[in-house]
Order: structure tokens, then sequence, then C-alpha cells
């Protein structure tokens, strides 16, 4: 079988031609279950999807041309704003990618810094994900539940950046500034509290009659199929597939951190709910390492002593005439990068983040390209969609957890 994406266009003039006896509709770009602006053009017979168009371009920013424009260390805010629900994770991608480029190395405590926030990015991430899937199936409760400590993720990102949603936290040699002195024990109070919390919500879902007649066996997707269509993340985890960039190919040492890779067998809309539950639970795993580890460093090593690429600190500043001219330097004109190219990617809460970064020798980037997972797993829908109701393509477009930032780049 050839599997293929249709374009809105191949199922459209049909219609409008006469020469179907199906019916052609839009879902979207405003309906309030597609997580974003989002149209598919959906073709019925009756009650059951024929085929499905996914049609983006609604939110289209510009921003991988914008941070051409940008000097590499400010274009860091733009990438919060691709996938707005794991901007820490979007950070990391493409200062790793810079990082490259300039070989610099990167302090042990902003290491672990960037792993643990990325971790809590993933849980409350995956809150969003878990709190609107459910809503979508009617199920109220669970959305409150999953916001309520979603918030607290929130909180400490504010604690550590000054901002809930776009951080910008993460920088180019290191972080933006040291993790304040309460933000070991506001963590820990917060991982003490996550397992239980994810207990109350599998309770209320997993063995529920009506959240399994809506997602067994619904939206199933195989292994190979699953790789043929690039799916990443817990989409392809879900199939029996133990791919996850964290393993497979480690950054930011994850190689030195013990935890599991969720997987399951049957690639369908309640599998890839149980994968992310069981992630959940990984990622404090990990968090809970990381804040152990955090108490063996130094404070103040959060960034790296070159002067070239990091702003010297503001008590240096004050004393040194070749500090001050660095600052000066890094703000007007930025570094300069050698020529080249890099490529970094992370694991996402949505699947492989990837990063492509191009060098001309200049203080700003030739050239910026995301290998965003959403846009890449929406293009299975399609092939998951097939023969179901029209009313599981909202659980569909669900179990994707697609965030059209992250589409419309």
């Amino acid at each position: 079988m050839t599997l293929t994406v249709p374009s809105p266009r191949e199922i459209i003039q049909p219609a409008i031609e006469g020469k179907t006896d199906t019916m052609v509709l839009n879902m979207g770009p405003h309906h309030p279950s597609t997580h974003g602006v989002l149209r598919l053009v959906v073709e019925l017979d009756g009650e059951t999807v024929v085929n499905v168009a996914p049609d983006i371009g609604y939110l289209h920013t510009g921003i991988e041309k914008t941070m051409e424009s940008k000097t590499y260390q400010k274009a860091v805010v733009l990438t919060d704003r691709t996938d707005y629900l794991a901007p820490l994770s979007n950070n990391l991608s493409y200062v790793l990618a810079v990082e490259k480029l300039l070989a610099v190395e990167i302090p042990q405590r902003a290491q672990i810094a960037r792993v643990l926030l990325t971790e809590l990015t993933r849980i409350g991430s995956h809150l969003v994900w878990l709190g609107s899937h459910a809503l979508d199936l009617a199920a109220m409760s669970v959305f409150l539940y999953a916001f309520r400590e979603r918030e607290q993720v929130l909180d400490i990102f504010e604690q550590v950046s000054g901002a809930r949603m776009m951080t910008s936290y993460f920088r180019i040699g290191g972080l933006a500034y040291d993790l304040p002195a309460d933000f070991s024990a506001t963590v820990a109070q917060f991982l003490a509290v996550m397992p239980g919390r994810a207990d109350e919500y599998e309770s209320l879902l997993t063995g529920n009659p009506l959240w399994q007649e809506r997602t067994v066996g619904v939206g199933v997707i195989n292994a190979n199929d699953a790789i043929a269509f690039g799916l990443t993340g817990p989409g392809l985890r879900a199939t029996g597939v133990s791919w996850d960039l964290r393993k497979t190919m480690p950054y930011t040492g994850y190689e030195t951190y013990t935890f599991d890779v969720p997987i399951a067998q049957n690639g369908d809309i309640f599998d890839r709910y149980r994968v992310r539950m069981a992630e959940i639970r990984q990622s404090v795993r990990i968090a809970q390492q990381a804040l152990e580890r955090l108490k063996d460093t130094e404070p103040g090593t959060h960034v790296t002593s070159d002067r070239k690429i990091a702003p010297p600190p503001k008590a240096e500043i004050t004393e040194s005439m070749e500090s001050l001219i660095h600052h000066f330097k890094l703000w007007t004109e930025g570094f300069k990068p050698p020529r080249g190219d890099a490529y970094a990617a992370v694991e996402s809460p949505r699947g492989e983040l990837g990063t492509y970064v191009v060098s001309d020798g200049g203080p700003k980037p030739y050239r910026v390209h995301f290998r965003a997972p959403s846009f890449v797993n929406l293009q299975s829908l399609p092939h998951m969609a097939k023969g179901r109701l029209v009313a599981d393509l909202v659980a569909l477009i669900a179990s994707l957890d697609p965030v059209l930032g992250d589409v419309d780049r």
C-alpha cells in the first residue's frame, strides 16, 4: 500500500464537479477541538470519514525567516513562540545547534538545569494535552485537575525567568540567570506530589468505560506505517518502537540519567494516552535525579566563562574595561561563529524537534530551519482517520497533540 497525504484540492475538486456522492465539509479553522487554527477538509459518507486533508498555514508567522535578521542570542526569544507549550525544549534545540557551531563547553550546573527544566516542560505540556484531550471527550474534571498541576510548573518557570510561558531562559553558553535560592525547595515540593496526581488522573480515565469506548481500537497505526510517515514521540512509541532521542542520541548528559522509555503495542488513541501518562512519571524520575545533582554544583557557574560568547557579569563591568567592551560588542554586534552548519535534535513532548542552523561567518544566522514534530506528525492523521466516524476526528487530533505554532513557522 502506498502511503500518501491527500491535498485539500484532491478532495474538494471532485465534489465541485459532481463526480462523487459523498459530502465534503470544513472542520475548522476555528473549531474549538482542533487545538489551534487547523482546517480539516473532510469527505464523509454519512458519518464515516472517507478522506481527510489537513490544510495548514493560518498561523504562519515567518519565525524562521525573522531569525535571519536577529543576532544569534537575540533569536532565542523567537524559538519560544513555535511550540508555545514547550518553549524550553525549543530553546534547547536551538542553543545546542549554535553551541555546536561555536564548539563551546557548557558548565555542569547549566547542563543539569537544562535537563531538569525540560523535563518539567514535558510534564507541563503533557498536562495541557491530558486536560484538553479529556475535555474534547466530555471529561471536565480531568481538565481542572491537570491545569492545577500545570500552574505549579508555570510558577517554577516564572521563578527562574520572570515569565510563565515565553521564558527564553536557555541562552547560548548556558542560562540567562542563575537559579534562585528557593528553586530546589519549590521543585522538590512539586515532584513529591506529582506521582500521586498522575494516579488521580488515571483513576478517572484508564478504567472508565466511556473513555475506553472512545479510545481503544480507534485511530490505529502500525509501526511500519508510523515510521513511513515520520511519526515520532509518543505516537511512535505507542506502536511498539522504542525511539527516544534521550536514549538513542543522548544530549545534555541524558546518558548519565536512569529512566525508562515507555512503549505500548496497539498504536491506538488509548495507547498514546498510556505512553504519555508513563512519560510524566519518568520525567518526575529524571527531574529528581537532576535536582539531587544540583547540590554538587557551585552557584554562579550557570554560563560559559568565554566572554566572547556570554556577557560578563555586571560586577566585572564596573571593574574591567575589557569586560565592558565585551558586553557592549555582544549586545550591539553579537558573536560570529565560523562558517558552517549544525543540526541538533531533542526529544520534545511531541517528538523529534531539530534545529538546523547555517552560518556564513556573520553575527546573524544565514538560515534557521526547524524539524517540527507537530508538522510531521500531522500527516499521519488521514491514514488514522479513514473509515472512522467523524466524531472520532476530535479524539484523533487530540491524541496527536499538535501545536499549530509548531506547524506554521
